[in-house]
């Protein structure tokens, strides 16, 4: 009875000690982040907008060719990345005004720049962002 005892005091020291924490990055900031650029509109030029508009500035997106075995660089990623520092500063929509390749060649007179010193290529897209009104309501 006695070592019974002991052995269930000693289990329930040991439980009570436990940490029952999960986490996950299913929360909402993570979804709304992941999401954030499909809510950033994408117009070829400043007449497209029919609306009512204001400039924000300048945003750009990357995408980096670590390794040159690695995947090359994309521009729909450095694209997609843009339209996240968009949302990021209350736009919902952008003008693409290019897209720069980077390769390693010219990355090495750049030696000085981190991204010349972490990447074999480099793609770099910029674009104006804008906060454009939405349509009026009839």
């Amino acid at each position: 009875m006695l070592k019974a005892s002991l052995i269930m005091i000693l289990v329930m020291m040991i439980t009570s000690c436990t940490n029952n924490y999960v986490s996950s990055n299913l929360d909402k900031n993570n979804f709304t982040q992941y999401f954030s650029a499909s809510q950033i509109a994408i117009y070829k030029q400043e007449k497209e907008i029919k609306t009512p508009y204001h400039y924000i500035g300048i945003v750009e997106g990357q995408d980096c060719q670590i390794k040159p075995h690695h995947a090359a660089p994309d521009e729909i990623n450095a694209r997609t990345q843009a339209r996240r520092q968009a949302f990021n500063q209350q736009a919902n929509g952008v003008i693409f005004t290019g897209c720069a390749l980077l390769t390693s060649q010219q990355l090495t007179k750049l030696n000085s720049s981190n991204d010349a010193q972490q990447c074999h290529a480099i793609i770099i897209c910029y674009a104006k962002a804008f906060v454009i009104e939405s349509p009026a309501k009839k």
